[in-house]
């Protein structure tokens, strides 16, 4: 979309029941209208403004909006929908032609003799203002964008908004499913979060073992470093690796151990002592241990292979 000059600059912000038009203290209200019939009016664009005691949810199914949330400011391609509490400040620009519509609703009626799980859905889905995105082939996409056209025709009919009851068995269907979609997109984020932050303490424990393995290090202190018991330390690299923690500095001790004695003509004996070790003997058990050779016959066999010759 083309960039715009900013918005606001007036002397106060704009309420409204529907854009443009005055709100109605104490009016219940349960409305449906197509984006483009609006804003078409308006060059594609509204102006920041709020709903006092209003609900809205923008459903764009095709093209793209740049979205005001208050203080945010967000590109949002279709699908998507826009979840605006009341008193939230928000405005618009679509790319010509989006497809989309707007729900406005209050909660009284809407809620007014629901059990509890309706109610919980409620303030499940407009807590907060939030942008809930869909794959274009989500079958949630398609549900949600049949509903929304089910109840836009219903609420066309001869009988008058709010009149029929379908009406709002309808809108009760549209906020558990955005609520659904909610809850998952919310979860979602956070396992994502909680992945990322195990990412970052593994890639920090990688980095210290590399720092100082050749330290011989305890477990305990890599653990201190990273602000993490060693039940957690260990629960941390199995999940990132399937391997304890000790395993992975042993394996990058041997893995050191092992180019050394191909790449350094020195005595395994004289190698031990550069990788840590104080005995050469408890040295060879451990490489042994790790290969199933001695130090000296994993040499001889890298020899045999054709790697380079060494001294030992």
């Amino acid at each position: 979309m083309p960039s715009s000059p900013p918005w606001g600059g007036g002397s106060h912000i704009p309420s409204f029941a529907l854009y443009g038009e005055a709100a109605v203290p104490g009016h219940e209200l349960l409305h449906i209208e197509e984006v483009q019939s609006r804003s078409r009016l308006y060059h594609w664009e509204i102006q920041p403004h709020t709903h006092q005691g209003l609900y809205q949810v923008l459903w764009l199914w095709r093209g793209q909006a740049e979205v005001l949330l208050d203080e945010h400011r967000a590109e949002v391609q279709a699908p998507a929908a826009i979840v605006l509490p009341p008193t939230v400040v928000h405005g618009f620009r679509f790319a010509p032609e989006t497809d989309g519509r707007v729900l406005t609703l209050s909660a009284r009626g809407l809620l007014e003799g629901e059990t509890g799980a309706l109610g919980a859905a409620f303030q499940e889905l407009f807590t907060a203002p939030r942008l809930l995105h869909f794959l274009p082939d989500d079958d949630a996409a398609q549900r949600l964008d049949t509903l929304f056209r089910e109840l836009a025709h219903e609420f066309q009919r001869p009988a008058g908004a709010g009149a029929a009851p379908v009406l709002g068995w309808l809108a009760r269907a549209l906020v558990w499913r955005l609520a659904q979609a909610s809850a998952l997109q919310r979860q979602a984020a956070a396992v994502g979060e909680r992945a990322h932050r195990h990412q970052a303490l593994y890639t920090r424990f990688l980095w210290l073992v590399e720092q100082h393995f050749l330290e011989h290090w305890p477990l305990q202190r890599y653990g201190e470093r990273l602000g993490l018991s060693l039940q957690r330390l260990n629960r941390l690299t199995r999940s990132a690796s399937g391997c304890s923690a000790l395993e992975l500095v042993h394996e990058r001790l041997t893995r050191e151990a092992c180019r050394r004695l191909i790449y350094i003509a020195a005595p395994a004996a004289s190698l031990a002592l550069e990788l840590g070790f104080e005995d050469p003997a408890y040295f060879s058990r451990f490489f042994k241990r790790r290969t199933g050779l001695s130090p000296q016959q994993y040499r001889l066999a890298q020899q045999q292979a054709g790697q380079p010759p060494t001294a030992g």
